[in-house]
C-alpha cells in the first residue's frame, strides 16, 4: 500500500485550515492542522513531508517557528502562507528557512501545484547519484570540481545556471529529464520561472557548445537528455 505524503496545515483562521484540508486531502495527501504555531510545533514529531505555515499569528509568528526549526536542525519543507507579500516579506521568508511563499488570497490550484513542486523536489533529492570530479566524452570534458566546461581543452565560458543544466543531463546520460524536473533541479527556492526559460537556457548552452551540442538532446513531449 503507498504511503501517503503528510502535511501539516498551520493557519488561525479555522476556514482557511478547513478549505486546505478537504482539497490536499482530495489530491490524495494525509493532513493535519494546527491553529497556532505552538500547537504546531508539539506536532513536528509527526513524520511531516511539508508544512503549509501561516506567518501573522497571535504568540509565535511563523516566521519564528520556520527559524526555530532550523535552529534545531528540522529540514522539513516550509511553504509560508501569508496576506504580506512585500519583496522584503519574501525575503524574510526565504532567510528563515522558508521553501516557497504564497501570498493570501491564493487559489487552491496555485497551493496544490506548490505543493506538489516541493515533493517533487524532495524526492528527486533522496535520488542523487553519487558525485565525480570528470565528465569526459571524445573531446568534451565537465569538471565538476571546477564547474568548468572544456572543448578540445579549451575553457568554454557558461552561466551558473548553463553548466548546472548540463552537468545535471550529463551525470545521468540517457535519462530524460522534464522541464519540471529540471526547474526544481536548478532553480530551486526561484518561483515564478517558466517552463520557457529552460528552453532559452539550452539554446544558449548548445550554442557556446558548438559541434559538441548535439550531445543535448530535445525529446519532444518528454524533455531534455544527454546523449552519448
Amino acid at each position: 500500500m503507498e504511503t501517503k505524503n503528510k502535511i501539516l496545515v498551520v493557519d488561525d483562521e479555522a476556514d482557511i485550515c478547513e478549505v486546505l484540508k478537504f482539497n490536499l486531502e482530495n489530491e490524495g495527501f494525509a493532513i493535519e492542522t494546527a491553529s497556532s504555531a505552538e500547537a504546531a510545533y508539539s506536532k513536528l514529531s509527526g513524520g511531516f513531508q511539508l508544512i503549509l505555515l501561516d506567518v501573522m499569528m497571535g504568540g509565535m509568528s511563523g516566521f519564528q517557528l520556520a527559524q526555530k526549526m532550523r535552529l534545531e536542525k528540522n529540514d522539513t519543507p516550509v511553504i509560508f502562507l501569508t496576506a504580506k507579500d512585500t519583496e522584503n516579506d519574501m525575503l524574510t521568508g526565504f532567510s528563515v528557512g522558508g521553501d516557497d511563499y504564497i501570498s493570501k488570497p491564493f487559489s487552491i490550484k496555485e497551493v496544490i501545484a506548490r505543493v506538489k513542486a516541493i515533493l517533487r523536489r524532495g524526492e528527486s533529492k533522496g535520488m542523487e547519484i553519487p558525485e565525480r570530479e570528470n565528465i569526459a566524452i571524445d573531446d568534451l570534458e565537465i569538471n565538476l570540481e571546477s564547474k568548468q566546461l572544456y572543448i578540445c581543452k579549451k575553457p568554454i565560458s557558461l552561466t551558473k545556471k548553463e553548466f548546472e543544466i548540463l552537468a545535471l543531463l550529463a551525470k545521468t546520460p540517457g535519462r530524460v529529464y522534464s522541464r519540471d524536473e529540471i526547474l526544481d533541479r536548478v532553480w530551486e527556492n526561484e518561483s515564478f520561472v517558466l517552463d520557457r526559460t529552460v528552453d532559452v537556457h539550452i539554446t544558449r548552452l548548445r550554442k557556446k557548445m558548438g559541434n559538441t551540442g548535439f550531445r543535448v538532446v530535445n525529446r519532444t513531449g518528454y524533455g531534455y537528455c544527454f546523449n552519448l
